[in-house]
């Protein structure tokens, strides 16, 4: 069963890099544009410097305006060889470079996932510019270590609390439904919470959430936050 999985998955995977490339499109060869301090909220900017077998050296960058594009109403990729528009993608994106496969992808909070897969299988996380939210956040953990420590702990509690919560108040209604109570029985959450504490729930999730993109860190408990 676990070789079958594995196959599953794989074929799966292949399936998702076919339709990520049949999205790209080349792109206009524009100078990449510097990140702006009004633009913290709206953009990413990522780096991936790579030294080839041949002593060349090339910089990737990947441009994430999080906000849609005019034309098709999706948020876009941009990617940058150099300082020039290379290629350009519908999100989730996944470009083929040189040596492997830069994958990007972003939430409701900020940046998803932004790796570069060597054809080995190998995965590097991208470096987010120092001027982006994602950069200044970097610089506090390299910093303020503890304070950084701390934070993350925080936000960590913060979700689980919220998602916690929110999921005994969720049980409740749904083992009212006649088919799940005849088979598990009906369920009386221990908590009810007031509308201003769910909502007061709700924000710290999604602060949470947020600062845990800064950190470009993504898991299913981000997405049960959402």
């Amino acid at each position: 069963m676990a070789v079958i999985g594995e196959w599953a998955r794989n074929v799966i995977k292949e399936w998702q890099q076919r339709r990520a490339v049949r999205r790209i499109k080349g792109g206009d060869g524009r100078a990449l544009k510097p990140l702006r301090w009004w633009q913290l909220v709206t953009r990413a900017l990522l780096y991936l410097p790579l030294t080839h077998p041949d002593g060349r050296r090339t910089v990737y960058a990947v441009d994430l305006p999080y906000r849609a594009d005019t034309g098709s109403g999706k948020a876009r990729a941009h990617l940058y060889l150099d300082g020039r528009h290379h290629a350009e993608s519908k999100l989730p994106a996944a470009f083929p470079v040189e040596g492997g496969t830069i994958e990007v992808a972003i939430s409701a909070f900020g940046v998803k996932r932004s790796h570069y897969i060597t054809a080995a299988g190998a995965e590097h996380q991208l470096v987010p510019d120092p001027k982006s939210a994602e950069g200044r956040r970097a610089r506090v953990e390299r910093e303020h270590p503890a304070l950084s420590h701390s934070i993350g702990f925080l936000s960590v509690l913060m979700l689980l609390i919220g998602v916690g919560l929110n999921l005994l108040q969720l049980a409740e209604p749904l083992s009212r439904i006649p088919a799940i109570a005849e088979s598990v029985g009906r369920f009386e959450s221990p908590v009810h919470l007031h509308v201003w504490l769910n909502f007061a729930l709700a924000v710290g999730a999604a602060l949470a959430s947020a600062e845990r993109a800064l950190r470009l860190r993504y898991s299913v408990l981000d997405q049960a936050g959402k």
